[in-house]
């Protein structure tokens, strides 16, 4: 008997990563329950300014991995938000794009922030915390 032979291109599925169940159903349940929200936010994320969208994919993939080996596919393989995974899981490369935007949408926010009536120290802090995000996402390394 003859092995098939095997195809120049794997398949996507082939490289996704084998996910890592875990055995609690009701686990199951509230991981995919925070797959779905996170990945809610992170798509709410691409519209509103100041919603980070790579973190909440990220919460996203991790809990599908964990709970519903469809989704975490499904995520793994998205044309948008499977590169961001893909990159995290080569090594936390986070893209120069997904820099730029995130910078760009911070400095939105905290343009708006000043300009609208906030006390003084929630303008601060939201702004100390926006430039530690800043960063130590500028220090990520970039994919090849």
């Amino acid at each position: 008997m003859s092995l098939p032979a095997k195809s120049e291109e794997p398949s996507a599925l082939a490289t996704t990563p084998a996910p890592a169940l875990v055995r609690r159903w009701y686990t199951r349940w509230l991981l995919r329950a925070l797959a779905v929200t996170s990945l809610g936010l992170g798509i709410l994320g691409v519209f509103i300014p100041g919603l980070p969208t790579t973190v909440f994919i990220l919460i996203a993939g991790w809990a599908a991995m964990r709970s519903s080996p469809r989704m975490h596919a499904w995520l793994w393989n998205h044309p948008l938000f499977g590169p961001m995974l893909q990159n995290w899981q080569a090594g936390g490369f986070v893209s120069r794009r997904a820099k730029r935007s995130a910078a760009a949408m911070m400095a939105v926010c905290a343009v708006i922030l000043w300009l609208t009536p906030t006390p003084l120290w929630a303008r601060i802090l939201a702004c100390t915390c926006m430039a530690i995000v800043l960063v130590w996402l500028w220090l990520r390394p970039e994919p090849a």
